[in-house]
């Protein structure tokens, strides 16, 4: 490649443990300890595990084909460039505006909720105060080199994974009555309360499909090893082995996290959290504390959530980041993003990304638990719409790579379940976007506000696919003319390396 020896790139300094406390980092967040107790309250517990042991096999199916991609092609920006190379290039243009505004806003709505927060302990500060300092501390994080955001990153998921265990041995204390309810007069931990009020299935289908989008939410940032594929070290190595990892680690969190909240709050507790997030700052996490007698403790919870939310938008920061800078280098964005200081951080990236996640400010404009929904509801389908670009470039992908007569033994990591896999996680994908909010459409009167806020991430993506079909005139990529042979003589030179004792090399 055709490049000044001395032009700075990105560092592949990111280690195995760093890719997948990444992701965990990104996926651990408002979903899980902030969200998780509006969707018990709206679909009762067992209609809320059903929908994250749901979302959840479409989650490992998306991991699975990313995997498969990222080992065999690395590189920063992935969705966008794998969206270009093996669907179209329009396709990959509107995929990675849409994966950009989606962390950008997801970094707005992890401020939002790191200010509601705060309001719990201090509830006579502007909101704004809050959000714009954690702003700052993130931006920070972000300025420096890579490997101090991967170290950072590391630690911080570390204290939610320590967290989340020390939460579920203290739940299961209390379900089997060693740890006892200070109240006697709350019903026990145990399958009585799961079955309290309309039992553990409530709301029907319309409050299922509902809850199915904040779960996806709530995985969201599993996907960011293939983000962070451009700047890991020998990722044909590492990537599978995050694959494998830590999709089962963030399963096994979510569902007994929702196991246990659902043994021990019923769904129509007035304390659990509701749609519209009144009193937002006392999550699921705080009351069963509280629950537990541990008061102390359920104030340091408070602290980690907060702590987990900081995290998780420090990813989408990072994610976001990436993503710009390789529009950019591609053509794709304005090139100014795709400049890079000496030790390969792309800064103006960091501008831009910065300005959007400035909408968390709107809370304290605003009614700040509509803004925050509102948010969430807006994140949540950019986020979905992501994951069927994934599906659809793998597909097209695996389609492409045998039909051009390449071995799948060649693979660094090969996806189980192909075609299953891909064809699944699309269609339950795209069932769970349309049937969002299709009962705004069935009531007596249209709540056009929620439905804007709902499906907006859908016109908006096809309006910038067809718009760049339109101006540049591209077509969907012959599976015979995907180019794959360069990436297919990296993976093998990587992988040669790999046996051999030595570091990958950098791609340009």
């Amino acid at each position: 490649m055709s490049k000044k020896q001395d032009a700075p790139e990105l560092r592949r300094t990111l280690q195995a443990r760093h890719l997948s406390m990444i992701a965990i980092g990104g996926s651990i967040g408002t979903g899980l300890f902030l969200a998780s107790g509006a969707t018990i309250s709206s679909a009762g517990a067992g209609g809320a595990l059903l929908a994250y042991a749901l979302v959840g096999l479409m989650v490992y199916f998306l991991m699975t084909s990313l995997g498969e991609m990222a080992a065999f092609m690395p590189v920063s920006g992935s969705f966008q460039a794998y969206g270009s190379r093996f669907v179209d290039p329009a396709f990959g243009f509107a995929q990675g505006w849409n994966y950009w505004y989606n962390w950008a806003i997801t970094v707005a709505v992890e401020l939002a909720a790191a200010a509601i927060i705060m309001n719990y302990w201090y509830p006579g500060i502007p909101g704004v105060v809050w959000s714009g300092g954690f702003l700052a501390i993130i931006f920070a994080l972000n300025y420096f080199s890579v490997k101090g955001f991967g170290e950072a990153e590391f630690w911080c998921s570390m204290l939610k994974v320590a967290t989340i265990i020390a939460f579920i041995v203290i739940g299961f204390l209390m379900i089997l009555g060693i740890m006892t309810e200070p109240n006697p007069n709350r019903i026990a931990p145990g399958l009585n309360v799961m079955m309290q009020g309309d039992g553990a299935f409530v709301g029907g289908l319309a409050a299922f499909v509902g809850v199915a989008m904040v779960v996806g939410f709530s995985f969201q940032g599993t996907e960011l090893i293939g983000v962070a594929a451009g700047e890991s070290a020998n990722p044909g190595r590492t990537i599978p082995r995050a694959v494998r990892q830590i999709f089962w680690r963030i399963l096994m969190f979510y569902m007994l996290s929702i196991l246990i909240i659902g043994l021990i709050l019923p769904h129509n507790d007035p304390s659990l959290l509701k749609n519209d997030m009144k009193d937002v700052g006392a999550s699921p996490f705080t009351l069963v504390f509280n629950r537990a007698g541990l008061a102390f403790a359920a104030s340091l919870m408070n602290a980690v959530i907060l702590s987990a939310i900081l995290s998780a938008g420090n990813s989408g920061m990072y994610a976001s980041t990436r993503m710009l800078y390789a529009m950019a280098k591609n053509g794709m964005a304005p090139k100014v993003f795709g400049k890079l200081t000496d030790n390969g951080v792309p800064r103006n990236a960091l501008y831009a990304t910065t300005l959007v996640a400035c909408l968390c400010f709107l809370t304290s404009l605003f009614q700040s638990n509509a803004v925050y929904m509102w948010l969430l509801n807006s994140s949540g389908m950019t986020g979905f719409i992501a994951w069927l670009g994934v599906a659809i470039s793998h597909y097209r992908f695996r389609r492409a790579y045998v039909k051009q007569g390449y071995s799948l033994d060649d693979l660094p990591y090969k996806a189980k379940w192909f075609p299953l896999g891909p064809v699944f996680a699309f269609v339950l994908c795209l069932l769970i976007m349309l049937g969002q909010n299709y009962t705004a459409f069935t009531a007596a009167k249209v709540d056009w506000n929620g439905v804007i806020a709902t499906y907006l991430g859908i016109p908006l993506f096809v309006a910038l696919w067809w718009g760049y079909r339109v101006k540049h005139n591209t077509r969907m990529v012959p599976l015979d003319k995907v180019e794959l042979a360069e990436a297919h003589r990296n993976a093998l030179m990587l992988r040669e390396e790999t046996r051999g004792g030595k570091p990958a090399s950098a791609q340009a």
